[in-house]
């Protein structure tokens, strides 16, 4: 027998929402056109977004065109080792997720997070499972001030509220003004984020002996993954993973590419 205290709940809140509807109609998270509910894509811009599915490296992430049997690593884990255990991302940065990896960081479309926190939850469900806390790339505090806003710390304050998980901002800063990594070539991006981060003392208590889940935008090098890996390492981190919403794959980066992790 259905309950009509939940039915009275329902309708209630279906109620309060229409006049939010009526005022803000949900858009497009791609393109911006009119969609029946929040956070969904229109038929034209889903078969732009290229999810990343398994079969894929356990160590970085990366898909495999076909299944190469179990522990198979792709050739850049094997060369250059990262100092994080395992990356994964939810999407290839082309197409709908560049959209919206821009519209999140250079529009102020912080409405956006909770959605592609979504289906970082999804790529990364093994992650956020083992995660004892969820650290988003830090800011520099003179170019958070620019900004007013995070866009890792909007993407990791969506997942640990979705996920339970602790929501650890303050775990790891910025201690150096780097330069923006746009139209910097892979050796330059080291050695700009070089140093860049570290674990404040207060931080170390709440770090150390734990796994820590790195959250950011986009994984296009590696070169920042790293340095806040090293640093949390540095710090007492057990260990470290990262989860972002999109990534660059091996063979797209180009220089130019926008400002990415």
């Amino acid at each position: 027998m259905a309950d009509p205290m939940a039915d009275i709940k329902g309708l209630t809140q279906t109620a309060l929402q229409w006049p939010a509807r009526i005022l803000f109609p949900p858009v497009c998270a791609g393109c911006r056109r009119h969609v029946s509910q929040p956070g969904v894509l229109c038929g034209d811009c889903w078969p732009k977004l290229r999810l990343l599915e398994r079969p894929w490296c356990p160590v970085m992430g990366t898909p495999f065109t076909h299944d190469m049997g179990e522990g198979f690593l792709s050739a850049e884990a094997i060369a250059d080792p990262p100092p994080f255990e395992r990356a994964r991302a939810a999407a290839a940065y082309s197409g709908v997720a560049r959209q919206m990896v821009q519209a999140l960081k250079y529009h102020d479309r912080t409405d956006l997070a909770p959605w592609m926190a979504r289906w970082m939850m999804r790529a990364g469900a093994e992650l956020i499972a083992e995660a004892d806390a969820i650290v988003p790339v830090p800011l520099h505090w003179r170019r958070f001030f620019r900004r007013q806003f995070n866009q890792s710390a909007e993407l990791g304050r969506a997942l640990a509220a979705q996920s339970g998980r602790r929501f650890a901002p303050q775990a790891v800063r910025r201690v150096k003004m780097t330069r923006q990594q746009v139209g910097l070539e892979r050796s330059q991006r080291e050695d700009n984020v070089r140093a860049a981060f570290r674990v404040p003392a207060e931080a170390e208590i709440d770090i150390a002996g734990r796994r820590m889940l790195v959250v950011d935008d986009v994984y296009t090098t590696g070169a920042t993954a790293r340095a806040v890996a090293k640093a949390l390492k540095r710090g007492g981190a057990a260990a470290v993973d990262v989860l972002t919403f999109a990534r660059v794959l091996p063979g797209d980066f180009r220089p130019d590419e926008s400002e990415t992790i």
